[in-house]
């Protein structure tokens, strides 16, 4: 769904465990129901398999978002897809930390591990 292609580049130590970490504070999406602006900070921990993802792409590919209409939930899903489609990592996890609305804070995290 991203609008922006994910890019990867080699991983030169594959077998060589390594935690990749990025916080992305500037999320903005579109709210659904409201058409809004969601803002939040995406959090994203994986460990390549073969393949990294390119930093300048990850930075379109978030900033591709601004204007998507989504929930928050369905956001997560869909970076987690896009992410491991793109670039096929042993594992992967992944929150979005959403600003308060309405008095309401929300926090999705989702998971991945190859199997």
């Amino acid at each position: 769904m991203g609008l922006y292609p994910l890019e990867i580049f080699a991983y030169e130590f594959p077998g060589s465990e390594i935690w990749i970490e990025f916080a992305m504070p500037e999320f903005t999406a579109v709210c659904p129901f409201s058409d809004f602006p969601d803002f939040g900070t995406i959090r994203l921990r994986y460990v390549p398999n073969e393949r990294c993802i390119e930093l300048k792409s990850l930075k379109l590919y978030i900033n591709s978002f601004r204007n998507v209409k989504i929930f928050h939930e369905h956001v997560i899903n869909v970076i987690k897809e896009d992410f491991i489609a793109a670039c096929s990592p042993l594992k992967l996890e992944i929150e979005g930390d959403f600003n308060v609305r309405g008095n309401i804070k929300t926090v999705v995290r989702a998971s991945y591990e190859k199997n």
